[in-house]
């Protein structure tokens, strides 16, 4: 009788991560998961993650990225449908993390007890034609509820905000910890870190479509690889918000006025242009779970301990008048410890700054009022 005895104890800490032997079910539907008994025994030592929205487009390849970081012990994935199946599958991957999986309302609150980091990719996804204000209607709502539970649950959890406008969403969300008493602003970002994984790609890659047979970008021609390009993006992350600061690239790159201007535009557009390459089958997905990952490595980083991270974020900022602003922040144990300065700015970045300005504060507005109407 042992060897089965010892059997089916190595069965049910397979399966576990389907049924949390810790999870049980209350009189409402939900579970009372605690924060002293989320982490599994013998996992990983790491941190707990918790992704809202992870049997999304964006979602899943972004669980199966985290599910490999080494710096996650603890993998939580939520969503309002199709959740034990992405669970199931992401599961099965030989990584120390170890995932449950969060299926609908009445288990959000124990999917996000005692997290470290929560990633918020929940919400409906762009369609050809729809801007980022056209999801607002939609995501506002969903990034209200799951912020709602973030405070009850896990209020000194690092946020990662990436549905979208995210212009918005963020704003959105300051307001709801606001209510609950619990807004810390150097514990809440928005990711803006697609824009920057596109502005150092877009540097090395692009050959201008007004001068085909001309000569490659100057980077390019240097055989750089794109992740020793960094290009500051600062602003917001939707159209003229997204601001390259392409005279502050390193390495040193020089543009004439017309390949700023077709950088620029390109990278203000990346998004309509995967949009519409994929013709009404889904937005940019995977670039944007490739660069969800990228920050929140840095925050997982920086939580950890480690010394001058550096990223770009959309956040409660003090760079300029407005009160959210994506620019260079130096990441720390808490969060945000230090806004770094925009630096010096060439005309036609100055002149693009202040309306990129103008277009932001509306869109701030549009959140703050959401929550206090």
């Amino acid at each position: 009788m042992e060897p089965n005895s010892g059997a089916n104890q190595r069965i049910a800490r397979i399966s576990s991560h389907l049924n949390p032997p810790n999870l049980k079910m209350n009189e409402h539907g939900g579970s009372s998961l605690t924060s002293f008994n989320c982490r599994a025994k013998g996992g990983a030592p790491g941190f707990k993650v918790a992704i809202l929205g992870a049997a999304g487009g964006i979602g899943q390849p972004l669980s199966m990225l985290m599910k490999i970081n080494p710096l996650v012990s603890v993998l939580h994935l939520y969503d309002v449908v199709n959740t034990p199946g992405v669970t199931s599958d992401i599961s099965h991957m030989d990584t120390g993390a170890v995932v449950r999986g969060f299926l609908g309302q009445n288990q959000l609150e124990d999917a996000l007890t005692g997290m470290d980091l929560v990633i918020i990719p929940a919400g409906v996804p762009r369609k050809p034609g729809m801007t980022r204000d056209d999801l607002f209607n939609i995501n506002a709502g969903i990034v209200k509820t799951l912020c709602e539970a973030i405070a009850k649950r896990c209020p000194k959890a690092i946020v990662n905000v990436i549905s979208n406008p995210v212009n918005s969403t963020v704003p959105i969300a300051a307001e709801v910890f606001k209510r609950a008493g619990t807004y810390d602003p150097k514990r809440l970002l928005g990711v803006t870190m697609l824009d920057v994984v596109r502005a150092n790609t877009f540097v090395l890659s692009c050959t201008l479509p007004i001068l085909p047979a001309g000569p490659k970008m100057q980077a390019e021609v240097l055989g750089l690889d794109p992740r020793d390009v960094d290009v500051p993006v600062v602003g917001g992350h939707a159209g003229i918000t997204i601001l390259p600061l392409l005279s502050q690239v390193k390495p040193h790159s020089s543009f004439t006025t017309k390949e700023i201007e077709y950088l620029t535009d390109r990278i203000q557009n990346g998004g309509t242009e995967v949009v519409e390459a994929k013709a009404g089958a889904g937005s940019a997905t995977l670039s944007m779970a490739y660069a969800a990952v990228k920050f929140a490595d840095a925050c997982l980083r920086a939580l950890k301990g480690e010394a001058n991270v550096i990223q770009c974020a959309y956040v409660d900022s003090q760079v300029t008048e407005l009160p959210f602003f994506a620019s260079k922040v130096r990441l720390g144990r808490d969060g945000v410890e230090e806004f770094l300065p925009l630096g010096p700015l060439s005309d036609y970045e100055r002149a693009s700054l202040e309306k990129a300005k103008k277009e932001l504060a509306t869109s701030v507005e549009k959140g703050v009022s959401f929550i206090r109407k």
